[in-house]
């Protein structure tokens, strides 16, 4: 199941829709075709959710990180105060 650089750029330009209009049907003809090009196709999709979703991990922690550094330092009261008070009930 060895897979060409090729072949995964064609499969990337499906998954992403970027391949043109007639490109979209050869290769679509050929997942039809090919059974072991569909294989690859879903671990490719897999690949990339995967790599989706530790992505958003990683920013989520170091949107967290900033959060904690300006909201709980001293060096940083003046702008906490001002973005609690932007948020504030008035």
């Amino acid at each position: 199941m060895r897979t060409s650089w090729i072949e995964t750029e064609q499969i990337e330009a499906h998954l992403l829709h970027l391949s043109a209009p007639g490109e979209m049907l050869v290769f679509e003809a050929r997942l039809l075709l090919e059974p072991g090009l569909h294989e690859k196709l879903q671990w490719q999709k897999q690949t990339y959710h995967i790599v989706k979703r530790y992505g958003r991990s990683q920013l989520k922690k170091e949107i967290e990180a900033v959060h904690q550094e300006l909201f709980t330092q001293p060096a940083h009261q003046s702008f906490s105060q001002k973005i609690r008070q932007l948020f504030s009930k008035r």
